[in-house]
């Protein structure tokens, strides 16, 4: 398959560049050349999409499918649909389950309600509008679209940082604040299982929107947290505490301790989708346990920081906030 892949050097683009060349697919990125491009023969082509001439690279192009990862303005998802549309046969658009509205009915599905959206939205609107946007905007290329709605992304090469901060927490050893209950049920999809996903999509031809994480309780936190601290090394003490402390403390859940959720609508929202569809059309999630230990394997070979995307807060604790709270 002559795949194109519109970013290609970042966390998701990049697991769905690896897989693709994995499975011998040609593969071209275009992308602003500010990350070092992928190998394995991989065609990069330069082109900042939010300029008028951000596509020319593309003139003349042929493909059987397109991945777009974009996460800014729906306005640049909008004009790449549209000058590809006659030059590939198949569109899929990375959007987010945060497309959906808060006030819809658990457990979410596909035909669950979504946010207002515009295709020519620019990006001063919120990150489910501009989702929401985007997938309007990727309908421009044509029938053949794939909507690909991810939660929790996880994997190596994450530049969230939600994982390498827990990663790099635990093997500091230590007492450490666990959140609680132990119990909650996570769902989430490894990078590199999103992106087999969607490239079986485009050699299937499958078109409208798919909820691309693993069942609810794939994994637990305690199971996570217990098989990063076993990966690590094992040297931190989990101090497993009750969500009412927590909140009490003013510690922000999902940000200041990644990945976490307390249990209320929140949690239901992102961690309650049905994706029988999803698993009906091939979707396989792997163990929890190879996601950490490949995320820690990969974060042993990074100098300095985890990665961190320039338009997302960075996340973690901060010790003295942590102390505190386990000094109770």
């Amino acid at each position: 398959m002559r795949l194109l892949v519109l970013g290609g050097t970042g966390f998701v683009g990049r697991a769905v560049v690896e897989v693709a060349v994995a499975r011998g697919h040609q593969v071209t990125v275009l992308n602003r050349g500010h990350r070092s491009p992928p190998g394995g023969g991989v065609r990069v082509l330069t082109g900042d999409r939010r300029r008028g001439d951000g596509l020319a690279a593309l003139a003349g192009g042929a493909w059987d499918a397109v991945v777009d990862t974009w996460s800014g303005a729906p306005a640049v998802v909008r004009d790449a649909a549209r000058a590809l549309r006659g030059h590939a046969g198949h569109y899929t658009y990375v959007s987010s389950r945060s497309v959906y509205r808060p006030d819809a009915v658990a457990p979410f599905t596909e035909d669950s309600p979504v946010v207002d959206g515009s295709a020519d939205a620019g990006d001063d609107v919120d990150y489910a509008a501009l989702k929401r946007g985007g997938e309007l905007g990727a309908q421009e290329f044509g029938a053949a679209v794939l909507l690909a709605r991810p939660g929790l992304i996880l994997g190596p090469y994450e530049d969230i940082g939600r994982l390498p901060w827990w990663l790099r927490r635990l093997a500091a050893g230590g007492p450490t604040l666990a959140p609680g209950p132990q119990e909650l049920p996570l769902q989430y999809v490894d990078a590199r299982d999103l992106a087999a996903f969607v490239l079986d999509a485009a050699v299937d031809g499958r078109a409208g929107a798919y909820d691309v994480v693993s069942p609810s309780g794939h994994t637990t936190m305690g199971e996570l947290l217990r098989t990063a601290n076993a990966v690590t090394g094992g040297r931190a003490e989990l101090r497993w505490t009750d969500p009412e402390v927590i909140l009490a403390a003013g510690i922000e859940p999902w940000t200041q301790l990644p990945v976490w959720l307390p249990p209320g609508e929140l949690h239901t929202m992102l961690h309650g989708s049905d994706v029988r569809r999803a698993l009906a059309a091939g979707l396989r999630v792997r163990p929890v346990a190879e996601t950490v230990a490949d995320t820690w394997a990969w974060l042993q070979t990074v100098d300095g920081p985890a990665p961190q995307r320039p338009d997302r807060p960075a996340v973690g604790l901060d010790p003295a906030v942590e102390a505190a709270v386990l000094a109770g």
